[in-house]
Formats: C-alpha cells, sequence, structure tokens
C-alpha cells in the first residue's frame, strides 16, 4: 500500500506541473514576469534576460496539493506535514516577495539583505514554537553520535532554515541544475524517512521529487522558465525541515554537499578579496568558476548532477548500512 502511495505521489506531483507549466508559463509572459539578468554575471547569460520567472509557484502548488491528497490516502496529516508545508510556503512566500520586486517593480536585487534575513528568521522561529510544543526532540544527531542542545535548538535551527535556504538560493544560477540536484538530495531523504518508517516525511519528499522533476521538463537547457526565489528558498527550507524531522541534520551537509560546496565558493571568494584584494575563482558560486573555464551550461549542470548524485548515495550508505 505503502509502496504505491509512494509511486502515484511522484506521478500526481510530476503531471501537476507538467499540466500547469504550458498554462502558466504564457500567463507570466503576458504579465511581463521576465527575468532581469545582473550585468556582472557570465555574458552568456544576458540571452536569458526576459525568460519568465516565479515558476516556483508552480512547484509549491504541485508540492502541496501532491502531498495533502496522497497522505490522506495513507492516513491523517501530522504535524510533521503541517510543519513541512507551513515551511516550504513560509520561505516560496518570501522568495515570491523578492521576485515580485524584481520583476514588478524593477529593483533587481529584490529585497534587502536584512528584509530577506528578517523574514527567515521569523518563519524559523515560528517552526521552532510549533517543533517545541510538540515536544519533538532537540538533538542533533549523526551516526551514533548525538548531543542535546536544549534551548539551544532554536538557534541551531534558525541557522539550519536560513543557511540551506539560502545554499540552494545561491545554486539556482543554470538551467537545470537546482531542479536536479534538489530532485536527487529529496529523493535520498525519501528513502531515509522511509527506513525510520516516518511515511509521511516521505511522501513530502517524493511529492518534491516529481514536482521538481515535472518543472525540469520546461526548465532543462534552454530553460523556458526559472523557478526564481520562490521556489529555491522554498526548496532549501524544505529540505532542512526534512533533515530536521528525520533528525539526520549533520548528514545534510554530505547529502546537499553541492549546495554546500556552492555557498563556500561564495564565502571563499569574498574573503579573499577582502583581504587579499585577489579572488580564488573566477566567478562565484562555483557553477560560473567553470562556465568561464570554458566548459559548456550543459556540461557544468550534467557534472554537479552527478556530484550530488555520489553525495546522495554516501550519505544513504553512512546512514543504512555503516
Amino acid at each position: 500500500m505503502l509502496a504505491q502511495v509512494i509511486f502515484f505521489t511522484i506521478i500526481l506531483a510530476f503531471l501537476i506541473t507538467v499540466l500547469l507549466s504550458p498554462v502558466f508559463i504564457p500567463f507570466l509572459r503576458r504579465l511581463k514576469f521576465g527575468q532581469s539578468i545582473r550585468e556582472e554575471g557570465p555574458k552568456s547569460h544576458q540571452k536569458k534576460s526576459g525568460t519568465p520567472t516565479m515558476g516556483g509557484v508552480m512547484i509549491l502548488l504541485s508540492i502541496v496539493i501532491s502531498t495533502l491528497v496522497m497522505t490522506g490516502k495513507f492516513s491523517e496529516p501530522t504535524v510533521k506535514t503541517f510543519l513541512l508545508i507551513f515551511v516550504t510556503l513560509g520561505f516560496g512566500l518570501l522568495g515570491f516577495l523578492d521576485d515580485f520586486i524584481k520583476v514588478v517593480l524593477k529593483r533587481n536585487l529584490g529585497l534587502t539583505s536584512r528584509q530577506k534575513l528578517l523574514g527567515q528568521i521569523i518563519i524559523s522561529a515560528i517552526f521552532y514554537l510549533i517543533y517545541k510544543h510538540n515536544n519533538f526532540s532537540t538533538d542533533v544527531r549523526f551516526g551514533d553520535y548525538s548531543i542535546d542542545l536544549g534551548w539551544l535548538f532554536v538557534f541551531f535551527i534558525i541557522f539550519w532554515l536560513v543557511g540551506f535556504s539560502n545554499a540552494v538560493n545561491l545554486t539556482d544560477g543554470l538551467d537545470g541544475l537546482v531542479s536536479g540536484t534538489a530532485a536527487i538530495a529529496f529523493g535520498a531523504y525519501a528513502v531515509l524517512a522511509w527506513n525510520q518508517s516516518q511515511y509521511e516525511v516521505a511522501i513530502f519528499s517524493v511529492a518534491v521529487v516529481g514536482a521538481v522533476l515535472g518543472f525540469l521538463v520546461f526548465n532543462a537547457h534552454p530553460a523556458k522558465v526559472f523557478m526564481g526565489d520562490t521556489g529555491s528558498l522554498a526548496l532549501g527550507g524544505a529540505i532542512a525541515t526534512i533533515a530536521i524531522l528525520t533528525k539526520l541534520e549533520i548528514l545534510l551537509i554530505i547529502i546537499g554537499g553541492v549546495f554546500v560546496i556552492e555557498t563556500l565558493s561564495v564565502i571563499l571568494q569574498v574573503a579573499s578579496f577582502k583581504t587579499t584584494g585577489k579572488r580564488i575563482f573566477r566567478m562565484s558560486p562555483l557553477h560560473h568558476h567553470y562556465e568561464l573555464s570554458g566548459w559548456s551550461e550543459w556540461r557544468v549542470v550534467v557534472t554537479f548532477w552527478s556530484v550530488g548524485l555520489l553525495f546522495a548515495i554516501i550519505g544513504i550508505y553512512i546512514e543504512v548500512w555503516l
């Protein structure tokens, strides 16, 4: 029964996104919700200017609908299902505001860093209050080792949700890059949630897999639509939430290794330039470095997908077999 629910969840989420896209993409074009490309980015990206963005709305609709429908087929939605949807929609709304400011108000940088950070902290704090109210564990675990953070867990949650939502957001710079790496990472957590008998988390995870694979049909190079911050912030917040609910927080550093490396490349680039005046990479995040080194966009994306798959396999192996 559960295997059927998991299978049909992926199919349903995939079909919702695929069927919505031919309607939603022209709608975005009519509203002139086209992506503005930053001038300091790779010159080859300027031709992408005007490509419809905010496609993350389709991903969010697909995730929520398929999760609620298919969870209802298996059991009543639990507080964990609510938390997953709350964080996903909360970060998605924040990303939507950021995208709206960029494409409608024509302010290319969107929300200010402080505004975005404040919104992320508020959503994370509300998540913690609900989490704590339901007496969920405040342990952080890796393998056989764990530590109870107690009241300090609130700061860990804020750091994890904010950090990974921004990490996925930074990774969203090439056609299909985040769609593919997210499908792999969420798929890995679906396996691990199933292994823990956390079936509602597994159903949500595969709903994301189906939704982003459906989106990839239209987001693969050359992209007909971008997910925007609406999608990337939501996906980052969602995978961090899954890691917390499954008590596999630290494992996310491995399973989400591509997101971590992309973020570290930005941190190292900024630190190096500010301290020495020299850049480590041709451009950060790291995917731009390889682009400017002569790699085609598709080659960069497929390579990063492959690395993400390797990290996912390593993560599952560590948790299940070690």
